[in-house]
């Protein structure tokens, strides 16, 4: 129904937000992977919505980019899977880590994002691969090897290696990234920043 919300963020307290909208104020679910870029209280947003109606509830969630509300609404066509499991899909690993482990049907890394047991992570992957290159938008996100696709990807998994959970190593290797850095100087740049 809607598509697109603007207004300025009066609250947020994850996974719940508010955003004021010329005096009207709409309460949103969204996932962590918004929360960690919404700005200040006060402060304007535009963020891509999903509008979700049941016969005894009505939903609004709220994304800040359009691929986080896309792959939002493909994983829930799997069947068994809704609204909770999406977000925390999106809480978990950033789309681009996600597409990758369904693309190389890594059921053990999906069954560490919360709510995803076994079957529910096979049942993604058999449901989900074939449209996992297009969730990023920008085509593949393994490289000819098989592996992932660019430095930051590969930071991330690196990070998820050394202990970090999904979400807080998609942050930090993200905070890490500057144009041109490799996979070395990302991950020691987000150790360091870790350690302050």
């Amino acid at each position: 129904m809607i598509g697109r919300l603007k207004g300025i963020v009066v609250h947020k307290q994850p996974p719940w937000l508010v955003v004021d909208v010329n005096g009207v104020g709409y309460e949103l679910e969204a996932p962590m992977s918004t929360f960690y870029d919404l700005p200040d209280i006060g402060r304007e947003v535009s963020l891509f919505t999903h509008y979700a109606q049941k016969e005894d509830s009505v939903s609004l969630y709220g994304f800040l980019r359009e691929v986080e509300r896309r792959l939002f609404r493909d994983v829930q066509k799997v069947s068994g899977i809704g609204a909770k499991i999406a977000l925390a899909v999106l809480s978990g690993v950033s789309v681009d880590e996600f597409a990758r482990m369904v693309q190389s049907s890594d059921v053990t890394a999906l069954t560490r994002i919360p709510g995803i047991g076994k079957k529910t992570a096979e049942r993604m992957v058999v449901e989900l691969r074939d449209r996992a290159a297009d969730f990023s938008g920008g085509g593949a996100v393994l490289n000819a090897n098989g592996g992932p696709g660019d430095p930051q990807t590969e930071a991330v998994i690196a990070l998820q290696q050394l202990g970090y959970k999904p979400a807080e190593a998609v942050r930090m290797a993200r905070e890490a990234t500057a144009a041109g850095d490799d996979v070395g100087t990302i991950i020691r740049k987000a150790l360091q920043s870790a350690l302050r």
